[in-house]
């Protein structure tokens, strides 16, 4: 009864009968805008893809507590109270630009949580002069809104200093296991595991890691025949097969922070965006198309980027607990030398695929908000040099992004597949913990 209630606010917001649609401001633009100078610090500091969710996710929770705060309320299910942080409480300000308050919380934030965070110093200076000439704000209240950005942030940075991040730099160094069938790093820059402690995170909707435990996974098996090895052929002729279509969605969604490439001795970092930021670039791109207003847009960023968090922490559990090999190492020890994937290998183990899970707790959420054949023009490439992609509905881009690490020969089938099935789980939970919430 109450998801059907959630659906049926949604559908509102789309014909623009809930909210307040009589604002011509075009806030769900500007939202992205200004969140994309984080986006941009995040690639600077070649942000792990688990890390740049985290970050996602707070500050894009700060937006979301200073715009909850309005005197207009929300007409969904609150998100705090199915969280971790259901006891945060904040004063009610009396400002007349929320959202002027709410951008300024998030770049805030993000100034804090990130290596080179200072560098948003010049984006809050920009909003500043923005907010003064466009009039969200005046001159005689800038202090006031000011003053409860930093009350706002403040709140969220105590939270995360509670989620055990800090604490990650004085766990043990991780070391590949020994023995057929394990992570071993890869080519060319044959990087150290990322982030392998990632498990122990807090996360804000998952109470229980253990049931979203993804499937078994076919085990190491070079045997002619079995599951393994059909599998491991199947990466091999594709990758020596791919028509163009499949290596345009394999380089779409790539999303890989870690690429290195080799100039003589010189190498080079390639700037990519993460899957979460791919991810939040479609939530920008929905909220425009849907004409949600800057209340709207700020909470279902809030929701997929604290959704994006909690699927990665799911995933690295699963990643590091199986230590599967890459699909790159065992053919070139065991079928040919000089086979390449299409993609650069990510640094850490196969099994399962970060793509299929978050990509797939992404849709959950975002069909459950925008309702199902949300038709939308994927355009969060095109900074990074790839041309936009057209998706009939969330789950078609999932399915996409899923099946694109096939074709960029760096994952197993069933690492895709179950990855998928655990990602769906994770959406489905966390809806459900949102809908039921008192």
């Amino acid at each position: 009864m109450m998801r059907r209630l959630f659906l049926s606010c949604v559908l509102l917001i789309l014909t623009g009968s809930v909210f307040g649609q009589e604002n011509p401001t075009n806030w769900p633009k500007i939202y992205a805008e200004e969140l994309f100078h984080i986006t941009e610090v995040m690639v600077t500091d070649v942000a792990s893809p688990p890390v740049a969710a985290r970050i996602y996710a707070y500050t894009n929770l700060a937006a979301y507590l200073a715009i909850s705060k309005s005197t207009n309320p929300f007409k969904h299910p609150d998100i705090l109270p199915a969280t971790r942080f259901s006891g945060l409480s904040l004063p009610t300000p009396s400002l007349n630009s929320l959202e002027f308050t709410a951008i300024h919380a998030m770049f805030l934030v993000g100034e804090k949580i990130m290596p080179s965070g200072y560098v948003l110093k010049k984006a809050q200076e920009n909003w500043i002069k923005r907010g003064l000439k466009e009039k969200y704000i005046s001159k005689k209240s800038l202090e006031a809104h000011l003053q409860y950005a930093q009350t706002v942030a403040a709140k969220v940075l105590d939270l995360a200093k509670t989620d055990g991040y800090i604490q990650l730099t004085a766990l043990t160094r991780y070391t590949p296991k020994e023995g057929e069938g394990n992570w071993y790093p890869t080519p060319p820059a044959y990087m150290a595991a990322v982030e392998p402690e990632w498990k122990t995170m807090k996360t804000f909707f998952l109470t229980d890691l253990e049931k979203f435990k993804p499937r078994e996974m076919a085990p190491f098996d070079l045997t002619e025949g079995s599951p393994f090895q059909i599998q491991l052929q199947e990466v091999y002729q594709i990758g020596k097969s791919l028509n163009e279509e499949q290596k345009l969605i394999a380089n779409f969604w790539d999303c890989n922070p870690f690429k290195v490439e080799f100039a003589g001795h010189m190498s080079i970092g390639v700037k990519k965006i993460s899957p979460g930021g791919h991810w939040i670039g479609i939530t920008g791109i929905a909220a425009e198309k849907a004409k949600l207003s800057f209340a709207e847009t700020a909470y279902i960023h809030a929701l997929v980027g604290m959704s994006l968090h909690d699927a990665f922490v799911s995933c690295w559990k699963a990643k590091y607990e199986t230590n599967r090999i890459r699909p790159e190492t065992v053919i070139n020890q065991k079928v040919d030398n000089s086979w390449k994937p299409l993609l650069q290998t990510p640094p850490f183990p196969e099994y399962t695929s970060g793509h299929s899970v978050i990509s797939s707790a992404s849709a959950e959420i975002l069909t459950a908000y925008f309702g199902d054949n949300f038709s939308f023009l994927d355009t969060s490439e095109v900074y990074f040099g790839l041309p936009e992609r057209q998706f009939s509905s969330f789950y078609q881009a999932a399915d996409e992004a899923s099946i694109s690490r096939l074709y960029g020969g760096i994952h197993f089938r069933d690492g895709i597949e179950n990855g998928i099935a655990q990602g769906k789980k994770i959406g489905r939970h966390i809806l459900d913990k949102i809908t039921i919430a008192p």
